[in-house]
């Protein structure tokens, strides 16, 4: 396989209890089947069952605050945040947008600004990353990371002017939707929020939760990039300051914080962190657009810093020297991703309201963040004749899987790498309903037989399904409560993102995914009617019998 049809391929090959499984273009079938051979010559044999698949609508809303905001974990074992802010329209899935709201706290209970008279110079807001490194976060368009270093002679250093040199480095964001031109900048906005953000409430643990917002405290022009920023003297090369990989926005609204923060010093409403979450309940950082691009950023390491001066006395003189005071908007506070849509006039509209679960449907949807997922559902009469053929013709099952088609009108993310990601998992409907706290693994998955992988050429997804169509055929059983039942066929679900996973590899939970921050949008090729469509949806068994 060559190196660029490697990088193409989207297979997520994680074994569960952090056994790394290797990726694939062509697999071989696994050898669950062969006990039945005894190495005796077998004869391979595929056929493709029609399965009944459609798509299921989730209400555009999903659990998305900072538990279900998690990548993974790093070596150290800290958690990896992403969120997603931005807007993106097109005519198969309509308009998303997503903003963010957080809490934030002060420094130390009863912060006393250093000394007297404290006055507000500047706020800043940092916008980071979701990795502090431009390899693996950013998509380089040609030449556009750009360097610049130039020298200023008055640079304040310690109250002094001095003579320093500044590089600055500036790198595209990875975007999702459209790039450059118009579409390139998108405004910024930041609110004060004014709904209590209660995280014992679970409403407030969802993508559509309503937050009511209060003043204006900034907005700024987002162009698309971020920069890292390096300031050295010039007389002994040392380092004055250092700016990571990030997108600084000036708040403008510095009487609201000198007003709602300084002014309150040795107040109630800075006594502690229960009191100040409660005067002062957050940020909610939002663009105006309703189509630009999507991009994701770390959570966790944003930041708000208050630039401020006040008295200082020393020796009977007294200075006002300048100082900073940064607002912590780290793991302890709440974070939600809120995400609205406008699918009027939107073909997945009309697919979700029109959605035959009985029958199937013809073109199925998938999006992250609260979208559509896909339910598959293998036909039992396809188990029995599987039941029969491994009783009357003695066969063994060696392969199975769900195949897949990419629908020609899923829209690709040609300005940038393509990074399409599903999960497959086991549910039992409730009255039609998926119950995501009962989700659980494939039996595949917990067996280390990986997910996926994917074909370019046609463009078709195998999900790997053998051990969970053998151990229904073969008549396996499993431990439910404190019964032992027959394993039942039950229905398959498609959802858009990636298991959460350690450095390692080991996968932190059925319901850790990245679907709460995954951008992407994707239509597969479902159930024809007619049977007359090659690339439907189908069960591929491969299954062996004695020459």
């Amino acid at each position: 396989m060559t190196h660029n049809l490697k990088k193409t391929f989207a297979m997520l090959v994680l074994a569960i209890f952090g056994s790394a499984l290797l990726y694939n273009c062509e697999p071989d079938p696994d050898s669950l089947g062969e006990q039945l051979f005894n190495g005796d010559a077998a004869q391979g044999n595929e056929i493709a069952y029609p399965v009944i698949a459609y798509n299921y609508d989730n209400n555009d809303s999903i659990r998305s605050d900072a538990s279900r905001l998690i990548s993974g974990l790093s070596e150290s074992g800290v958690t990896t945040n992403v969120a997603v802010l931005g807007a993106f329209t097109e005519s198969q899935f309509g308009m998303q947008r997503a903003s963010y709201v957080t809490q934030l706290r002060m420094p130390t209970d009863n912060f006393d600004f250093n000394g007297a008279n404290p006055k507000v110079d500047s706020v800043v807001l940092v916008v980071r990353p979701p990795a502090n490194t431009a390899s693996n976060t950013y998509f380089f368009e040609g030449d556009s990371l750009r360097t610049n270093t130039y020298t200023k002679t008055d640079f304040p250093v310690d109250g002094v002017a001095t003579e320093v040199s500044i590089e600055k480095k500036t790198y595209p964001v990875r975007k999702y939707g459209k790039i450059g031109g118009a579409s390139k900048s998108m405004k910024i906005n930041v609110h004060e929020v004014t709904t209590f953000l209660d995280t014992n409430d679970d409403s407030f643990k969802r993508s559509n939760k309503p937050i009511s917002t209060g003043e204006l405290l900034g907005s700024g022009v987002f162009d698309g990039n971020i920069s890292s920023t390096s300031i050295t003297k010039k007389s002994d090369n040392s380092v004055v300051f250092t700016g990571n990989l990030g997108f600084r926005m000036k708040l403008s609204n510095t009487n609201f914080f000198q007003t709602h923060i300084l002014d309150k010093k040795g107040k109630p409403e800075l006594q502690d962190a229960a009191n100040f979450i409660r005067y002062f309940k957050g940020i909610k950082i939002s663009v105006d657009e309703t189509d630009r691009y999507l991009y994701q950023f770390s959570p966790n390491d944003l930041q708000v810093i208050m630039y401020y001066k006040y008295d200082k006395t020393d020796n009977g003189t007294t200075t006002r020297p300048q100082t900073t005071l940064n607002f912590n908007l780290g793991s302890a506070n709440a974070h939600i991703g809120l995400y609205e849509y406008n699918r009027t006039g939107s073909a997945v509209k009309d697919a979700l309201d029109n959605s035959t679960p009985a029958e199937g449907d013809e073109r199925l949807f998938v999006q992250g963040m609260g979208g559509p997922s896909v339910v598959v559902k293998i036909k039992d009469e396809t188990i029995n004749e599987l039941k029969e053929k491994l009783i009357t013709d003695k066969v063994g099952i060696v392969s199975a899987k769900i195949r897949v088609y990419l629908d020609p009108a899923t829209w690709k993310n040609t300005g940038s790498t393509e990074d399409r990601k599903f999960t497959l998992l086991n549910n039992t409907l409730n009255a039609g309903k998926i119950d995501y706290s009962k989700l659980t693994f494939t039996s595949d998955l917990t067996n280390g037989l990986g997910l996926y992988y994917y074909k370019e050429n046609p463009g078709y997804y195998d999900f790997v399904v053998t051990k969970t169509v053998k151990d229904i055929v073969e008549g396996k059983t499993e431990t439910v409560g404190d019964a032992t039942q027959p394993i039942v066929n039950k229905p398959l679900i498609i959802n858009a993102g990636a298991f959460a996973a350690s450095a390692t590899g080991t996968l932190l939970g059925v319901r850790n995914t990245t679907r709460a921050f995954d951008m992407n949008r994707i239509i597969l090729t479902g159930v024809a009617k007619t049977n007359a469509n090659p690339k439907r949806i189908q069960l591929m068994v491969t299954y062996g019998t004695k020459k």
